[in-house]
């Protein structure tokens, strides 16, 4: 059996309809990928973005599943997988002049984040 093979354990956790741009939210993901568990979480913490509470709120669920489900050791675990999808827009309209409605676009997004233990 190859390495690959006996090392495939991933752990997943998914965020659905964050009410926060898709767009937004991959800026953050794409500073984070390929890190390791400590450093993506570190690095959330001290960025100034508003996505960065619910990306660490997956990431963290991703690694307690990992430990819990798979029993995989958290220091261990590097971020294999981040990305964001579009999710269902919600529409809202606001008055203006002349009985006229504008509208307003509030967009959500999917985060899901896949972890797997790093080869020692």
């Amino acid at each position: 059996m190859t390495e690959n093979k006996k090392n495939n354990k991933e752990a997943k956790a998914v965020g659905r309809y964050i009410r926060i741009s898709p767009r937004k939210v991959r800026r953050v993901l794409n500073q984070i990928r390929g890190k390791t568990y400590k450093e993506a979480l570190m690095l959330l913490e001290f960025m100034p973005y508003k996505a960065c509470g619910p990306i660490w709120q997956v990431i963290y669920s991703a690694a307690a599943n990992a430990e819990h489900n798979l029993s995989l050791n958290k220091e261990y675990l590097v971020i294999s997988e981040a990305f964001a999808n579009e999710g269902p827009v919600f529409r809202r309209f606001r008055p203006r002049s002349k009985g006229q409605g504008f509208g307003i676009r509030k967009p959500t997004c999917h985060i899901e984040i896949t972890v797997k233990e790093k080869i020692k």
